[in-house]
């Protein structure tokens, strides 16, 4: 055998010998890490169920009339935060199980009213989305925070230019 195909095989070889050896440790850290993510995960799964319950049954205490019954809430806030999204046609077809569950029409549209109110929500920010859509479905009167409390000014802002007279 010629000897650069006695190189190349050696070469074959050792690549090999050295992908599995990386491949090994990979899998194992992997491995362990896997069980690690898998824990974790199960408990925040369990943690979300109940937050969930606990909302629906804070509506139930909080809201008098149809409103507050589980399947409105569940259905209302969904509605809300699709509508948020542009997802219409989902929204739509949700709204409609809605009204067929008896659910007060009026109180979708006070909780979005409420919502568009509060002004612009972070897309990444998912939590932040239901727990706005949450608070105005407990409360669709309320208030917007202040955007000087939201954003402190620096003190070494400039003034703002005078405007001319007109």
């Amino acid at each position: 055998m010629p000897l650069h195909t006695k190189t190349r095989i050696l070469f074959a070889v050792l690549s090999t010998a050295a992908f599995v050896a990386t491949s090994a440790a990979a899998y194992a850290q992997s491995g362990g890490k896997a069980a690690e993510l898998q824990k974790p995960t199960a408990d925040s799964a369990q943690k979300d169920n109940q937050k969930k319950i606990d909302e629906i049954a804070e509506a139930s205490r909080v809201l008098t009339g149809a409103a507050g019954n589980p399947e409105c809430v569940w259905l209302g806030r969904r509605v809300v935060t699709l509508l948020w999204r542009d997802d219409l046609d989902t929204a739509f077809r949700h709204l409609d199980l809605y009204d067929r569950f008896g659910c007060p029409g009026a109180h979708i549209q006070a909780t979005f009213r409420c919502l568009i109110r509060q002004g612009n929500i972070d897309p990444k920010a998912q939590e932040t989305l239901n727990g706005r859509v949450h608070s105005c479905w407990l409360n669709p009167a309320l208030e917007p925070e202040p955007a000087a409390a939201a954003a402190p000014t620096s003190p070494q802002a400039p003034a703002a230019a005078p405007q001319p007279a007109r």
